[in-house]
């Protein structure tokens, strides 16, 4: 294509079937799919990205956490764990995937880390480490990576920073890849300031500026072999708001096909495609976690500060957790607590005064996606290794709430009180380690299509390519084999970058 032609197809009727051709085919448009699809088109190389989900702009956001749901959110958030606790798994679903609905937090990716992926998985850590740091400086330059300015910290994340110091808990301002935020903590439903470099409205513009093509409304069913080689995607349109199919899409992969559905969903598409081998789907790991709130006698107003502007890696090796701030809007925090009708009433009226602080736990129990009727199914539960963790993070939180000055800790633990004065914090180190008891979501989703250099164990080698096939790479968080202890996206990023340049050196 010429520089400068915009191609989109978005929703199209039962009818004619699509029949596109490109030298790369790249599936998902989140941190993996669209950055590894901006890198190859900007070398030349014709691209054609694929999106389950629609292209929202920043004007047309959802304002309610239901809206939300309904439109930046797969299958309305409703995808959750089956095991010892049903718990949900957040996953974005639009052109820009996660990146549309996280707090865009900037960390690169631990060293520990790649000697873990030599030691355990055959991955060379020389020179995957510097590769990946290398590509990280970049996009934190690309995407405009910054510390949460002082000024939209809020009095929420002023006095997480107040209680650490008092604790003497090493923490920072969490970097994000945000130019100029203005705090309106509303990164969970998109950034309709446009701050937030999301990459709908980055790497995606300019893929197609640089004459890629971008299918939306577009989930991918199969992935097309011919032999032991990948040479195409096919699915069907499906409307935004109807969820009813649409026509046909067929897209032939002149070179190769990219896989960045995400963790849930990369496993299925394999195994749709019968695809198999014995790590399909296996080894999925995740960074549970919760929050525990605050509530003070002067407005804390939370919904007035950067989504997440304060965090700790303090306790990232031992006991195995990170600290965050997290602004959550009053439709979720009605879903937590502990009370129904009048008495919920009451308890949101003191919305104003509260804080919530969470945990990210580096967890090591595993979990599988398997497909079920063609659907995502994951099984995962927390073991009690984990739970100990879990629990002594939300001790610390609530720790951190009475050395702020909280008049008392809503821990939302099943079998605790529904309110704890400071004397009684010490009531959680002897919270339920029972995963039901606990109102917790996974983030931060890895495996499923894991790198390594043992077939048997893994999906993909450390170049990402799927072992037996040809021309058929993954490029999004799946290729993880280890929990990583921090936020994933910079890391993903990188890989996926990687992921676009080994392909483009090949030919």
């Amino acid at each position: 294509m010429d520089e400068g032609v915009v191609t989109h197809y978005a929703f199209q009727e039962r009818g004619q079937d699509l029949k596109l051709e490109a030298d790369y085919v790249v599936v998902g448009s989140g941190a993996g799919g669209a950055t590894a699809a901006v890198s190859l088109a900007r070398e030349g190389a014709s691209v054609l990205l694929i999106e389950a989900g629609a292209w929202r702009a920043p004007e047309h956001y959802p304002i309610s956490t239901f809206g939300s749901m309904r439109d930046l959110m797969s299958d309305m958030g409703s995808v959750l764990t089956t095991g010892r606790a049903l718990w949900p798994i957040v996953q974005g679903k639009a052109v820009g995937g996660t990146t549309v609905i996280n707090s865009a937090i900037c960390v690169r990716t631990p060293g520990d880390i790649f000697a873990q992926w030599e030691r355990e998985h055959g991955i060379e850590a020389d020179p995957l480490s510097d590769q990946l740091w290398g590509y990280q400086d970049e996009l934190e330059v690309e995407l405009g990576a910054e510390d949460s300015p002082v000024q939209t910290l809020g009095r929420m994340n002023e006095l997480a920073i107040e209680a650490a110091a008092k604790l003497g808990i090493e923490s920072h301002r969490t970097k994000r890849y945000s130019k100029g935020c203005e705090g309106s903590g509303l990164c969970l439903s998109g950034c309709r300031t446009s701050r937030k470099q999301s990459l709908n409205i980055t790497f995606v513009p300019e893929m197609l500026r640089l004459g890629g093509t971008l299918l939306s409304c577009a989930p991918a069913s199969k992935i097309l072999t011919e032999g032991n080689r990948a040479v195409g995607v096919q699915g069907h349109f499906e409307h935004p708001q109807e969820r009813r199919k649409g026509a046909k899409w067929v897209v032939r992969a002149r070179k190769a096909v990219l896989l960045a559905a995400g963790v849930v969903r990369s496993p299925v598409l394999l195994q749709r495609s019968k695809i198999r081998g014995k790590a399909v789907g296996k080894n999925f790991r995740s960074h549970p976690g919760t929050g525990i709130y605050g509530y003070y006698d002067d407005p804390v107003d939370m919904h007035n500060a950067a989504t997440q502007g304060w965090a700790s890696s303090a306790y990232r090796t031992e006991p195995g957790f990170k600290l965050e701030t997290l602004v959550i809007p009053p439709g979720m925090i009605a879903s937590r607590l502990v009370a129904g009708g009048k008495d919920l009433t009451q308890q949101l009226e003191a919305y104003r005064h509260l804080a919530m602080w969470v945990m990210a736990v580096r967890a090591e129990s595993v979990g599988s996606v398997h497909s079920m009727f063609g659907m995502p199914m994951v099984r995962y539960t927390m073991d009690k290794a984990d739970m100990h963790k879990l629990r002594t993070a939300a001790h610390t939180l609530a720790q951190m709430h009475v050395a702020a000055g909280a008049r008392y800790i809503i821990p939302c633990i099943y079998g605790m009180p529904d309110t704890l004065a400071p004397s009684e914090i010490d009531l959680l180190l002897d919270a339920p380690l029972e995963p039901r008891a606990w109102f917790a979501a996974l983030t931060h989703l890895f495996g499923g299509c894991t790198m390594g250099s043992d077939p048997s164990r893994s999906v993909c080698d450390p170049r990402g390519r799927v072992h037996g096939y040809d021309g058929l790479v993954i490029a999004d968080a799946s290729q993880i084999p280890t929990n990583l202890g921090v936020n994933p996206q910079h890391t993903i990023m990188a890989l996926a970058r990687l992921r676009a340049h080994q392909l483009l050196a090949e030919g």
